[in-house]
This record gives C-alpha cells, structure tokens and sequence, in this order.
C-alpha cells in the first residue's frame, strides 16, 4: 500500500470521525472488536482466559481467581490471551490493556500475560495507584515463583496488588541485581511520582455539553477533518503496507533492531490507529483530551512526513502515546524510556547524570535500562547519525534535535505536540 493510498484511508476514516463527533450518530460495526468481546466477558467475571490456556489456567483454578479477587475489592481483572505480532493488539500486552481499558470505561488495573506465557505484566488507571506495574514484575524475580506456572504468578500478583507494596516487594526481589555503591548514594532509583491531586479518573461518563464545549468539538472535529486532507497531498508514495507498531522490549533486542522501513510502516500505523481512536471517543467526553489527542495527531503527521531515520520514527510513537494518554484521561503516565524510546514506556523515573555534566536530570526509563543504570552498566541507548557518526540521541547539540532537547517527553517542558506545532522539528521543512 502506497502513502497516498495510506492517506486516503486515513481521511476517510476521520471525515467519518469527524461526523460522528458533531453529530453524535454512528452505526456499530457487524462484529465486537477482540477488545470489547473481552470486556464484556469481565463484566460478568474478572477473569477472562482464552479457551488456547485451558491447561495452563483450567476453569477450577480461574475459579480460584475469581475468588480472590472478589476479596480485594478492588477494579482488578485478569487477561490471558495469545499475543503474536500482527494480532488484534500488535502482540503488545500494553496496547492488549488499553484497549481493553478504553472498552470498560472506568478505572481498572488489569494483568495480564506477556507474549512470554508465564510473565506476568500488570496496567492501572489511574496510574501508579495500587503499584500494579511493580507488582507484576516483582513476580517474575521472586525465588518462589521460579517455576510456578501461570495461575500462582497471577495470584501472587493479585495478592501484591491488594497489598499495595508492589514498589518494595519489586525491589526487595531485585535487590541482587544491584551492585553496591558508594557510601551515600542511594542504592535503589526513586519511585514513580505519585498522582498528582485533583489527576483525572480516566472515567468517560459525561454530562451536559454547553455551548463552549460543543464549539471546541465541532472545531477538533473540523481541524481533523482538514487535517487529513492536507496530508493526503502531502504523502509520498512508499511501498509496504501500516501494521499495528509493537512497542519492542529490552529483552527481546532484535525487535529494537527493525529495519528503517519496517519501523516507518508500523509508525504510520500507529498514526493511523490514533486517528481511529480519535474518531471512536465517546461524544462529549472530555473535549480537552480529544483537542490534545488530535494535536498529538497533526505532530506526528508532520513528524512522520519529514522523519529522516530511526530517532525520528521513534518521535512519532512518542506523540502517538501522547495523544492515546490524552484520550485516555492520563495526565501522569510515564512517557517512552528516555535511553531508548523503542523499549517502550518507562517503568520509573530515575536521577542519571549526562557523561562530562555535573548535574543529574530525572528521566523515565524501562525496567531494563534502569536496572543497567544502577548496576552502573551503560543502557543500550538510541543512537542518531549527525555528520557522518552515530551518537546517542541525546548527545546531539539540542538546538539541533527536538528529541534530546526533550528526551521524548522525559524532560520538562512543553508537550511534544506543542513544540512541533511551534516548529520546533524542522526536518520538514528543509526537506
């Protein structure tokens, strides 16, 4: 599929988006998407397992599940389902949960399994409310669960995520890992922030619409609709067709490793897939997060029409994960890890300190790069080609590069959005 032929998918699917907006109609499509089949069944039970799993959690221990977690009293509920790349969810437990989230339309945390069958991962809403990202991963370092099977890590994960202490248990596991520094410093990074108060609940029910609000609707509704059009003429035609973009981890480096192309496919999907999202927000539902997710949008066009190589590529998945927060109501998310945004969104932030700079800057990172960074081993870093030499990223003069003078969206500043809206990535442009 050719770029024009991208575009015009794309402007198809937002004009429609944009009708729907304005007038508040639209028909269901034929058949649920996996995601809303999913949330249905945990309505009636917090457990879903796919009938592929049925050895690995037979109905007597997903009973035992269930049982466990009607005890907590807490939103949680469990997922296990295949992951493959080119599935409904790209093979990303992430976007399996978010999906899955959007479809509830309330507060939740949701574990599930990775593409590895026995990981546990686990996703909250709001975040870092019950620690259910520390709880899960702390299941796959403690001496017990070595060889437990899928079941027992789930329920030592439920049962750290009522507990609350995710954080602690995470690091009391992961304390080997770490090597002893010098007296004075600290031998662990620093948390997550926590919520901020007043942080919003990710909940979607609404009330009356006034007269701004439908002003600033039908306005995003117009802009996304012009929006598209411009970049229908603006695409080049380019051969290979958008796939859904899975987010590689740290642990399997060759995904990391993928082609230019390749990330620029499932790059322009992912844009896609933001605009599909965009058009799909509930009708008078926070108009802010869908004036801020459309403006992700416009960017990461602009982005991906002038990208130049795989640092570039990489801030189009940051400002699609800007606009997904956005619609999804998260304002204190972790952005993509600061050393290289391929592996995802950071797990923590940390204090690192820039080779030859005395000052420490607090970025996000994956729990892979922040393992590295306290055993003091270098993180495996995104790298830039300038006059002729790779550089990590952020090495690049900033006045040069949007992503070091940001760190995608680890730095304090601006959204991204709103720099490349002021013009701050230029590649654009010059081209």
């Amino acid at each position: 599929m050719c770029r024009t032929d991208t575009a015009r998918r794309l402007f198809v699917a937002l004009l429609a988006g944009a009708v729907t907006v304005l007038l508040g109609s639209g028909s269901a499509a034929a058949q649920p998407s996996a995601a809303e089949q999913i949330a249905d069944a945990l309505r009636q039970s917090p457990v879903y397992v796919d009938d592929g799993y049925g050895t690995a959690l037979p109905p007597d221990r997903q009973r035992e599940l269930v049982a466990q977690i009607d005890e907590t009293g807490l939103p949680l509920y469990v997922v296990v389902v295949p992951l493959t790349t080119g599935d409904a969810f790209g093979g990303d437990a992430k976007q399996l949960a978010g999906a899955v989230h959007d479809r509830l339309g309330q507060d939740a945390v949701i574990l599930t399994n990775s593409d590895t069958t026995d990981v546990v991962e686990g996703w909250e809403w709001p975040h870092g409310r019950h620690q259910a990202g520390p709880a899960a991963a702390a299941v796959f370092h403690l001496d017990e669960m070595s060889d437990a099977g899928l079941g027992t890590r789930l329920a030592r994960a439920v049962e750290i995520v009522a507990a609350g202490n995710g954080e602690e248990v995470y690091e009391e596991a992961t304390a080997d890992l770490r090597t002893p520094t010098p007296s004075g410093t600290p031998t662990t990074a620093p948390a997550a922030p926590a919520p901020e108060d007043g942080e919003a609940s990710g909940s979607r029910d609404g009330g009356g619409v006034g007269a701004g609000t439908v002003a600033l609707i039908a306005a995003a509704a117009v802009a996304l609709t012009a929006l598209a059009a411009l970049l229908l003429v603006r695409r080049r035609r380019e051969g290979g067709s958008p796939a859904p973009f899975t987010f590689p981890r740290a642990v399997f480096a060759a995904a990391a490793a993928a082609d230019e192309a390749d990330l620029r496919r499932r790059a322009e999907g992912e844009v896609i897939a933001l605009g599909e999202a965009a058009r799909a927000h509930p009708h008078g539902a926070d108009p802010v997060g869908l004036q801020h997710a459309l403006d992700a949008y416009a960017a990461a066009g602009t982005v991906l029409d002038g990208a130049r190589g795989r640092a570039d590529l990489a801030g189009v998945l940051a400002l699609v994960l800007e606009g997904r927060d956005a619609l999804q109501g998260s304002r204190t998310a972790l952005p993509l890890c600061f050393f290289n945004p391929l592996h995802g969104r950071g797990a923590r932030r940390l204090k690192w300190r820039p080779l030859g700079r005395r000052d420490h800057l607090r970025v996000s990172a994956c729990a892979a790069c922040a393992a590295a960074v306290q055993a003091r081993r270098a993180p495996e870093v995104l790298t830039e080609r300038v006059d002729g030499r790779d550089l990590p990223y952020f090495e690049v003069p900033a006045e040069r590069s949007l992503w070091a003078a940001t760190g995608y969206g680890s730095l304090a500043g601006d959204p991204l959005a709103a720099r490349v809206a002021r013009g701050d990535f230029t590649r654009a442009v010059e081209s």
